[in-house]
């Protein structure tokens, strides 16, 4: 199917498959559908490869779709809105539930951008940390970053506090919460098979991380 140039909230745009989802989208039973009206953008993906071939990594650089939101303006407290009615522009509180893509990696934590909260798509990404203590509520002393997510993966996580660099810590160690979406090496999206594993549908082989169970 050819992608819509304009989409209305629900419509569908395409498989997980054959496009990465962006702001404004979301995933529901491996398809992925508008959450909002607006001129519908096909763009690089900004996954970068890990340590993969190049044919690997040509593999990885699915299309990000997103749907395009009005700019900001000041000049009309009416036109001022967050995609779900007006007023100011959602923020992140502690307790909020949020979806978030994992941009980097490093040996005490993960950087993500946070693109949904609490149901409402953020008009831009807000930048977010996941501590390793955070991660899991068992065995801390054992968490491997690595182990647990991949960059691309996507998240959902709870706000726990305001970070001191103006991001947001995030955690994952309650049992709902963890990757929800991930990509084998090859491209391919996975399946979870237990609460620390997905699987390539495909090869059948498993990759590590630490998966959201699902509701």
């Amino acid at each position: 199917m050819s992608l819509p140039t304009l989409a209305l909230p629900g419509q569908l745009l395409g498989p997980v498959d054959k496009y990465f989802p962006g702001p404004g989208t979301h995933i529901h039973e491996q398809q992925i559908y508008a959450s909002i009206a607006g001129p519908v953008v096909s763009s690089p993906s900004p996954r970068p490869s890990q340590t993969p071939s190049t044919s690997t990594s040509k593999s990885k650089l699915v299309p990000l779709l997103s749907i395009s939101r009005p700019p900001n303006t000041t000049s009309d407290p009416g036109i001022l809105g967050t995609g779900s009615g007006g007023g100011a522009p959602i923020l992140p509180e502690v307790d909020s539930i949020v979806l978030a893509r994992i941009t980097r990696l490093g040996p005490r934590f993960a950087t993500c951008e946070i693109l949904v909260i609490n149901d409402v798509v953020c008009r831009e990404a807000f930048q977010g940390q996941i501590r390793r203590e955070d991660i899991r509520a068992t065995e801390k002393d054992k968490i491997k970053i690595e182990e647990s997510f991949r960059v691309g993966d996507l998240i959902r996580g709870t706000v726990i506090s305001l970070g001191d660099t103006g991001s947001y810590y995030v955690a994952t160690d309650r049992n709902e919460f963890g990757v929800v979406m991930a990509r084998s090496e090859e491209g391919r999206v996975m399946y979870p098979v237990s609460w620390k594993e997905f699987r390539d549908p495909v090869t059948g082989r498993g990759e590590a991380r630490k998966a959201a169970k699902p509701f």
